[in-house]
Protein backbone atom coordinates (compact mmCIF):
# COMPACT_ATOMS: atom_id res chain seq x y z
CA UNK A 1 0.00 0.00 0.00
CA UNK A 2 0.98 3.36 -0.44
CA UNK A 3 2.33 5.47 1.90
CA UNK A 4 0.82 9.04 2.84
CA UNK A 5 2.37 12.30 1.63
CA UNK A 6 3.52 14.59 4.72
CA UNK A 7 1.77 17.79 4.91
CA UNK A 8 5.61 19.02 4.17
CA UNK A 9 5.35 16.86 0.90
CA UNK A 10 1.83 18.41 -0.08
CA UNK A 11 2.87 21.89 0.77
CA UNK A 12 5.97 21.64 -1.36
CA UNK A 13 4.23 20.20 -4.54
CA UNK A 14 1.23 22.93 -3.91
CA UNK A 15 4.07 25.30 -4.07
CA UNK A 16 5.39 23.84 -7.63
CA UNK A 17 2.13 23.58 -9.24
CA UNK A 18 0.08 26.92 -8.84
CA UNK A 19 -3.24 25.60 -10.18
CA UNK A 20 -3.40 23.02 -7.84
CA UNK A 21 -4.84 23.08 -4.51
CA UNK A 22 -5.72 21.31 -1.42
CA UNK A 23 -9.47 20.51 -0.93
CA UNK A 24 -9.57 18.09 2.14
CA UNK A 25 -7.78 14.61 1.32
CA UNK A 26 -7.41 15.36 -2.74
CA UNK A 27 -5.48 17.49 -4.65
CA UNK A 28 -8.01 19.90 -7.04
CA UNK A 29 -7.72 21.72 -10.11
CA UNK A 30 -10.06 23.11 -12.53
CA UNK A 31 -9.24 23.58 -16.43
CA UNK A 32 -10.85 25.70 -18.71
CA UNK A 33 -10.98 25.02 -22.34
CA UNK A 34 -12.23 27.01 -25.29
CA UNK A 35 -14.96 24.91 -26.09
CA UNK A 36 -17.42 21.92 -24.73
CA UNK A 37 -15.50 19.70 -27.34
CA UNK A 38 -11.65 20.29 -25.94
CA UNK A 39 -12.87 20.00 -22.81
CA UNK A 40 -13.85 16.62 -23.68
CA UNK A 41 -10.88 15.88 -25.06
CA UNK A 42 -8.95 16.81 -22.10
CA UNK A 43 -11.38 14.18 -20.33
CA UNK A 44 -10.59 11.40 -22.79
CA UNK A 45 -6.87 12.04 -22.73
CA UNK A 46 -6.64 12.10 -19.14
CA UNK A 47 -8.70 8.62 -18.95
CA UNK A 48 -6.71 6.58 -20.92
CA UNK A 49 -3.64 7.98 -18.95
CA UNK A 50 -5.37 7.20 -15.78
CA UNK A 51 -6.42 3.68 -16.97
CA UNK A 52 -3.07 2.78 -17.89
CA UNK A 53 -1.63 4.29 -14.24
CA UNK A 54 -4.65 2.12 -12.30
CA UNK A 55 -5.62 5.15 -10.76
CA UNK A 56 -8.64 7.40 -11.67
CA UNK A 57 -9.31 10.94 -10.56
CA UNK A 58 -12.72 12.53 -9.87
CA UNK A 59 -14.22 14.32 -12.91
CA UNK A 60 -16.69 17.03 -12.89
CA UNK A 61 -17.53 18.79 -16.14
CA UNK A 62 -19.43 21.90 -16.54
CA UNK A 63 -19.41 22.92 -20.04
CA UNK A 64 -15.91 24.48 -20.84
CA UNK A 65 -14.97 23.55 -17.28
CA UNK A 66 -12.89 20.87 -15.98
CA UNK A 67 -12.39 20.29 -12.22
CA UNK A 68 -10.23 17.42 -11.31
CA UNK A 69 -9.76 15.79 -7.90
CA UNK A 70 -7.56 13.15 -7.30
CA UNK A 71 -7.05 11.14 -4.48
CA UNK A 72 -5.70 7.49 -3.31
CA UNK A 73 -9.01 6.45 -1.54
CA UNK A 74 -7.13 3.20 -0.64
CA UNK A 75 -4.91 4.95 1.56
CA UNK A 76 -7.53 7.47 2.81
CA UNK A 77 -5.46 10.65 1.24
CA UNK A 78 -2.82 11.90 -0.69
CA UNK A 79 -0.28 9.76 -1.91
CA UNK A 80 2.68 10.03 -4.50
CA UNK A 81 0.94 8.54 -7.31
CA UNK A 82 -1.78 11.42 -7.00
CA UNK A 83 1.25 14.08 -7.86
CA UNK A 84 1.99 12.08 -10.81
CA UNK A 85 -1.42 11.67 -12.34
CA UNK A 86 -1.92 15.38 -11.69
CA UNK A 87 1.21 16.31 -13.24
CA UNK A 88 -0.05 14.24 -16.06
CA UNK A 89 -2.92 16.25 -16.54
CA UNK A 90 -1.20 19.40 -16.75
CA UNK A 91 0.81 18.00 -19.50
CA UNK A 92 -2.24 17.12 -20.80
CA UNK A 93 -3.50 20.52 -20.61
CA UNK A 94 -0.83 22.31 -21.58
CA UNK A 95 -0.19 19.94 -24.89
CA UNK A 96 -4.17 20.56 -25.78
CA UNK A 97 -3.87 24.78 -25.06
CA UNK A 98 -0.95 24.85 -27.87
CA UNK A 99 -3.12 22.76 -30.41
Amino acid sequence: MLKLATESDIASFLDRNANWSRIDNALSAEFIAPNFLLAIELVNSVAVIAERMDHHPDIDIRWNRVLFAVSTHSAGGITSLDWELATAIDSVALELRGS
